[in-house]
């Protein structure tokens, strides 16, 4: 069976940091595939052909189906062919991961170290610290409040807030937060990579993020040392001194849990959280509605999520043979698993391009599914309903005071500028 290729336009955009920046092309070019070619061959000339996955359902089956579909054969991020060479040939066993956390693993690896954080993250043992992720969203309120009736939210709030309740549970001091507020998502963009820079080729993004991820790695050494030494009731206690396989969790392995929690954990909820800021601004009766103390805010979470879709792909590579939405993918296959198409599916969103936070079963999929779902997935919606409890009575009005921006990012995205005019209550 001869594969079906997607047209050109569609298959440069899907690689395009640019183009996940403007956005409103984009769907419309995602559009245009799940309704004439949802399973296509992206051909580019800087990258190997891959799939481009975009139906919820097709998403979903890949996802659900880690034996045939594995995270550790190539890289889980797209890659140019000149990148992708240079990481295999710069990492252990060359492998191409620059960083090998729960994202890279594959069975039997991937569970045993997800268990040993895993129980943290669940509800049950959230409500412990939600007094803690409370007082941090009150200090955000009040920071924003500080401002003059104007003031970037993307920048000035969400940026930071769930960078603070991250820290907070890892166990890192308030003083470091600078360390940790390096661009590990966003080096494709200009404004907010390390060199800010437009990066050009291969060799310059390898060399900046190995830059970021040395940083790290130093800083999470001295960390796992302390914590070795005098255990407490962080999660960093728990890396520190978990055991995989009757030993220490290895360095590079280690390195990885910590930085696939400090910074997975900050970038998607700070993009998912100025969203929801962002159609609240738009939409005065929306802001009004759940500006009420005892309005139920889960739905605006839930939707703002899909709206944003911050972890816009990941890519997987075919184990074997498979039969998926009508097409054979081949052993070796790579496939990219494009949540910002499957979050706007209409067979599975009614007027998916509408912000609506009454869908009755919001089956949005930023977070993933099956085996690899998002550990702090649950943190994540915890950490924006108490800042909306906290900051939305606490406010008069709000509207845009600019133009949004998205950032430059194939993989992370959301809003890197937000400006809003506000009213205090």
């Amino acid at each position: 069976m001869t594969k079906p290729i997607l047209p050109g336009e569609v298959a440069a955009a899907v690689v395009e940091p640019e183009a996940y920046g403007e956005w409103n092309d984009l769907h419309e070019k995602l559009a245009w595939a799940r309704a004439n070619a949802p399973l296509a061959v992206a051909e580019n000339a800087a990258f190997d052909p891959f799939w481009l996955v975009t139906r919820h359902a097709d998403v979903m089956a890949i996802s659900r189906d880690p034996q045939r579909f594995a995270n550790g054969i190539r890289p889980t991020v797209l890659t140019n062919r000149d990148g992708e060479a240079l990481a295999r040939a710069a990492t252990p066993n060359h492998d191409g991961h620059l960083i090998r956390s729960l994202v890279q693993m594959d069975a039997p690896d991937h569970m045993k170290y997800r268990l040993l954080t895993q129980s943290w993250f669940m509800p049950k043992n959230l409500k412990i610290v939600e007094d803690r992720v409370r007082h941090h969203a009150r200090a955000a309120v009040e920071h924003l409040l500080s401002f003059d009736g104007e003031c970037d939210f993307a920048r000035d709030v969400a940026a930071h807030y769930p960078l603070r309740v991250i820290m907070d549970i890892l166990g890192v001091p308030p003083e470091d937060e600078p360390l940790l507020t390096q661009q590990l998502f966003g080096s494709t963009d200009p404004e907010l990579n390390r060199s800010r820079e437009a990066i050009t080729d291969a060799e310059q993004a390898i060399a900046m993020l190995n830059f970021v991820i040395a940083d790290f790695e130093n800083y999470f050494r001295t960390l796992t040392a302390d914590r070795r030494a005098g255990p407490r009731e962080d999660i960093a206690t728990v890396i520190a001194n978990a055991s995989v396989d009757g030993g220490q969790i290895p360095d590079r392995e280690l390195a990885g849990y910590y930085m696939i929690v400090a910074t997975a954990g900050h970038d998607t909820t700070s993009a998912s959280t100025a969203g929801a800021m962002m159609e609240l601004a738009k939409d005065p009766a929306l802001f009004e509605r759940f500006r009420a103390a005892e309005a139920d805010k889960a739905g605006l979470i839930e939707e703002a999520i899909r709206w944003t879709t911050p972890v816009q792909h990941f890519m997987r590579s075919a184990k074997e043979d498979v039969e998926i939405g009508g097409q054979t993918i081949r052993e070796g296959d790579w496939l990219m698993l494009n949540y910002v198409s499957a979050n706007r599916d209409e067979d599975i969103f009614d007027a998916p391009n509408r912000f609506d936070p009454d869908r009755p079963k919001n089956q949005q999929i930023a977070f993933g599914f099956g085996a690899h779902v998002c550990l702090g997935q649950h943190l994540a919606r915890m950490e924006m309903r108490i800042l909306m409890e906290e900051l939305l009575p606490r406010l008069k009005s709000v509207e845009l005071a600019g133009e949004p921006a998205r950032v430059e990012s194939v993989f992370v995205g959301g809003l890197k500028r937000l400006p809003i005019r506000f009213e205090a209550a």
